[in-house]
């Protein structure tokens, strides 16, 4: 009798804390629980540091560090527009020379501009560069040249670009002519002089060897005097030998 409490004893040390299946669930239930509670906890925890105090507004509220105003610009710029297309005028006025140096040049080409540039009024700069002739820097504006991104394609016509460049150029002691668009009187009777030209450089042609083509001559009649000519002077002496005595 007295062994059957010290076996009872030593059994329930060697036993854990769970002895039915209910503590069971209830271990399992509490060690899925407490894991996860604990992760939310520390995400609020780390996130809480972003919101802006006593914001009640929630699209002003940063998400990860980024604000709203942030995450639309980012938005705004993924669903920009890839190219677009505008329509001008043809017939608008053009853009004067010092209108197109203020709004595209003047950064490079102004006081101070950058260090390499011919800058305005600057005619020991510009002097080289005007005897290479107003088609050169033309052409260096539109497509580029050195550290000068190309100039052409953009808000200013090619025509509009030369104006700018004869603006700076007379102002560093040229002497350019400012472009102009061609009157539209001129270019109309232009465009209608060529085919008459060519339609009579044509009759010319086709006439030509007509002219030029010997015309026979009718039977019993006498021959010309350019046919005369072509005729050999020993053909005529046989001639004259055979013509009976008087």
């Amino acid at each position: 009798m007295s062994a059957e409490p010290h076996y009872q004893a030593a059994q329930e040390a060697h036993t854990g804390p769970i002895k039915n299946p209910k503590q069971l669930l209830l271990a399992v239930g509490v060690s899925f629980i407490v894991p996860i509670l604990v992760i939310v906890a520390l995400v609020a925890y780390v996130t809480s540091g972003n919101k802006p105090a006593g914001a009640s507004a929630g699209d002003d509220m940063a998400l990860y560090g980024v604000s709203q105003d942030a995450r639309d610009r980012e938005l705004a710029g993924r669903l920009q527009r890839v190219g677009s297309i505008e329509i001008r005028d043809a017939n608008r006025a053009l853009a004067a020379g010092e209108t197109v140096f203020k709004t595209q040049c003047v950064a490079c080409h102004g006081s101070p501009g950058i260090p390499g540039a011919p800058h305005l009024n600057d005619a020991a700069a510009w002097s080289p560069r005007i005897g290479q002739g107003y088609a050169t820097l033309l052409d260096h504006a539109l497509k580029g040249k050195g550290a000068m991104p190309p100039q052409g394609g953009g808000d200013y016509e090619d025509l509009e670009i030369g104006r700018a460049v004869v603006y700076l150029a007379n102002a560093g002691g040229a002497k350019f002519a400012v472009p102009e668009r061609p009157a539209a009187g001129a270019a109309t009777a232009d465009g209608a002089m060529a085919p008459a030209q060519g339609a009579a450089s044509d009759a010319a042609a086709a006439a030509a060897p007509g002219a030029a083509a010997p015309v026979p001559a009718a039977a019993g009649t006498a021959p010309t005097a350019a046919s005369t000519s072509s005729v050999p002077t020993t053909a005529a002496t046989p001639a004259a030998a055979a013509a009976p005595a008087k």
